[in-house]
């Protein structure tokens, strides 16, 4: 592949005092002499942000976003911001408004009720609509109950990135996962192509027990790209971030397929276009690095 994609997005990254700006560097091996110093002050202007109740402004999807650019930037977990906003997000387990709580005779069939899953994280009261809603990736959901699992999902990654997988909650959380992931074989049955993707991200991270149920959504995502290398009714960001999250050897064929229609879609600028366009750009920049690498 031509160097000429990641080279624009060097450039465009180049400048940026942003959190993606920070990471793009250290993705390409060449932090800026003050991004130390850069990565701990935007922490502390997201920390100061962080109410005490532990949300942010604008809903639940910042709010669990805030814990996932703190950790990026380097605060542990018992940091008092990010301990505030894991308070908040354990909080919402089980409450009114999870995906998977209603029962009916279809949802009862595919297993997707409150009798076959837990541990979900509410995102707002049932009667609460979100949608239309977009996740910092860029991918917009326009479907209450895939939004709904999505941003639990979200939720679930701050909180195995925090270390809390031994939390019962999010054992449960993660169980319901495995117990989806068996029925995730269709790609455009019951189940969208980006909750599979969003549960697979979600999945990833759940450590070694769960190898074997992400594995086999990845056989799953591969066997559905298309000939240029995306998928079909997916959104290309989060399947390649999903992915990558999984570091499995198919996973890496599938992102190197995908690399050249990915390069494809990028524009002079770097970017590839104005949704998300520093978190895609950062996206971006990792799946093409990954993809031009040995496993």
């Amino acid at each position: 592949m031509s160097a000429a994609p990641i080279e624009r997005l060097s450039s465009y990254v180049g400048t940026l005092r942003t959190r993606q700006g920070v990471l793009a560097r250290a993705t390409l091996g060449a932090p800026g002499e003050a991004d130390d110093a850069l990565g701990r002050e935007l922490a502390a202007a997201m920390a100061a942000e962080v109410r005490p109740d532990g949300t942010v402004g604008g809903g639940p999807v910042p709010t669990i976003w805030r814990a996932h650019e703190l950790l990026d930037l380097g605060r542990r977990p018992d940091d008092p911001a990010v301990s505030r906003i894991l308070r908040w997000l354990l909080d919402r387990q089980g409450r009114a408004g999870a995906y998977g709580e209603a029962c009916d005779k279809t949802r009862h069939a595919q297993g997707v009720c409150g009798h076959c899953l837990g541990g979900f994280f509410s995102p707002a009261p049932a009667e609460q609509r979100l949608t239309p809603i977009t996740l910092p990736n860029g991918k917009a959901f326009r479907a209450e109950p895939a939004a709904r699992f999505a941003i639990s999902c979200l939720g679930l990654r701050a909180a195995l990135r925090a270390g809390l997988r031994d939390a019962p909650g999010v054992v449960r959380h993660l169980e319901s996962l495995r117990t989806l992931a068996a029925r995730w074989t269709d790609w455009t049955g019951f189940f969208a192509p980006d909750v599979l993707v969003a549960g697979l991200h979600a999945l990833a991270l759940g450590g070694p027990d769960y190898r074997p149920a992400v594995s086999a959504v990845v056989e799953t995502v591969a066997a559905h790209q298309g000939l240029d290398g995306l998928w079909p009714s997916a959104d290309p960001f989060a399947t390649l971030e999903a992915l990558m999250a999984t570091g499995l050897p198919g996973a890496h064929a599938a992102v190197r397929h995908a690399a050249p229609a990915l390069a494809s879609r990028q524009r002079e600028d770097g970017t590839f276009g104005m949704t998300a366009p520093q978190e895609r750009a950062l996206i971006g920049l990792r799946a093409l690095r990954w993809a031009e690498s040995a496993l």
